[in-house]
C-alpha cells in the first residue's frame, strides 16, 4: 500500500507523464493505492472537479485517523518549525498520517523532504 499526496494525484488526473504519475496507475491497478483524509480533503475542494472523479476517490481506502493524531501532527509540525523549515499543516496532516500507518508517500512537493529528515516519513 501506497499514499498519494494531492501534487502526485492532480498530476495523474490531469493527464501529465511523469515517473509518479506511472506509480498512481500501477497502484490503482493493483488496489494499492489511500488517500490521506487532508488529501481527499483538498481534492474534493475544486469546484469543477467531474463526477467521474468524484467516483474514483470515493472508491479508495482512506488512512484511519489514530487516537492522539492530533497532538503527533502538531509536534512533527513545531519539529520541523523549530528548524525554520516550512511546515505546512496539511502537509504535517498529510505526513502524519502516512507514518501512523507506516506507508510511504508518493508526492511532487519537495517541501515533504522534511518530514522525511525529521521523523523518517518514506517518499516515493
Amino acid at each position: 500500500m501506497i499514499a498519494v499526496d494531492t501534487s502526485s494525484m492532480v498530476a495523474f488526473l490531469e493527464g501529465s507523464r511523469g515517473d509518479d504519475t506511472d506509480v498512481v496507475q500501477s497502484a490503482l491497478d493493483h488496489q494499492q493505492l489511500a488517500l490521506p483524509p487532508a488529501v481527499l480533503t483538498e481534492l474534493l475542494s475544486d469546484p469543477a472537479l467531474p463526477r467521474s472523479v468524484r467516483a474514483l476517490l470515493a472508491g479508495l481506502p482512506i488512512l484511519d485517523i489514530e487516537p492522539g493524531f492530533w497532538e503527533r501532527a502538531g509536534l512533527l509540525r513545531a519539529s520541523i518549525l523549530k528548524q525554520r523549515r516550512k511546515a505546512r499543516v496539511a502537509d504535517a496532516l498529510i505526513a502524519q498520517s502516512c507514518l501512523d500507518q507506516s506507508v510511504p508517500l508518493l508526492t511532487r512537493d519537495r517541501d515533504f523532504r522534511h518530514f522525511a529528515a525529521a521523523a523518517g516519513l518514506p517518499l516515493l
